[in-house]
């Protein structure tokens, strides 16, 4: 009797949750690093502005988006009406709903609404960078771990900023923002180094980044629209130069059937 051979994606989701939490954890403490030091500068932020400590450590707690937050608190500090804070933060966060509806495509069809609602909370760049490079399915424990990881350092940074940012130099304070590049470095390093293909769309996408933020008039574009539009080019031309190829004999419904769902 002929065994039924396992495709990848059925593998992967085999696979022991709470090794995937492990390995999800591995792979935020980078992330968590760079959080502490860029949250840090933005609780020194919410200091200036007339937050408290703990107004900022709450802020950090519902909004995981340092672009949005910092949208708000200039918000807060210009004494705008809250209208204007959720429209900025919606069209500033807007580059979410892109990076949710590409992860959906790496979620197991049969993964429970819970596992994905709890997902979609915890979506940032960096957490959408390293699902995004998994082979096969994503489970959601491998992002439960490593959010377990970054959430509390975003949290953590905040708070220690808005209490004691006060008593580091400015020099100081601003240099830790080189953190934020260094994650991304970290991030799209790696797979660039192993695929030309993805090497030469991380340096277009860098290329046509500069040109929109430089000339007019892509330049007088929000910056979250900018990211918006020049994803859905480069991601959509990616994908009709080098489409996903399945593996012989296999069509995207077998997929969905063979794969094991996420208890």
């Amino acid at each position: 009797m002929m065994k039924h051979r396992k495709n990848p994606r059925e593998i992967y989701l085999a696979t022991d949750n709470r090794k995937e939490f492990i390995h999800g954890i591995q792979a935020g403490i980078p992330i968590g690093m760079g959080y502490l030091a860029v949250s840090f500068t933005m609780g020194i932020t919410a200091r200036n502005i007339g937050l408290t400590p703990l107004q900022a450590t709450v802020m950090s707690l519902a909004c995981h988006a340092s672009a949005g937050q910092f949208a708000a608190m200039n918000i807060i500090a210009s004494s705008a009406g809250f209208l204007e804070m959720a429209v900025t933060s919606l069209i500033v966060n807007l580059r979410y709903l892109l990076l949710s509806s590409s992860l959906s495509q790496k979620i197991s069809p049969r993964t429970a609404f819970g596992h994905r609602f709890i997902m979609a909370f915890f979506v940032t760049d960096e957490i959408f960078g390293i699902s995004s490079a998994r082979q096969g399915y994503v489970n959601p424990f491998y992002m439960y771990g490593a959010a377990a990881v970054a959430a509390p350092s975003w949290e953590l940074g905040t708070f220690l900023g808005a209490s004691l940012g006060s008593i580091l130099p400015p020099s100081i304070a601003n240099a830790m923002n080189v953190a934020l590049y260094g994650m991304f470095l970290a991030i799209i390093i790696p797979p660039a180094r192993k695929n030309r293909f993805i090497a030469g769309l991380v340096l277009l996408s860098m290329a046509a980044s500069l040109f929109c933020s430089s000339v007019s008039p892509f330049s007088q574009i929000s910056e979250g629209f900018r990211i918006i539009i020049l994803t859905v080019i480069i991601a959509g031309l990616a994908a009709v130069l080098r489409p996903v190829e399945m593996e012989a004999g296999e069509t995207r419904g077998e997929a969905k059937e063979t794969s094991t769902q996420v208890q």
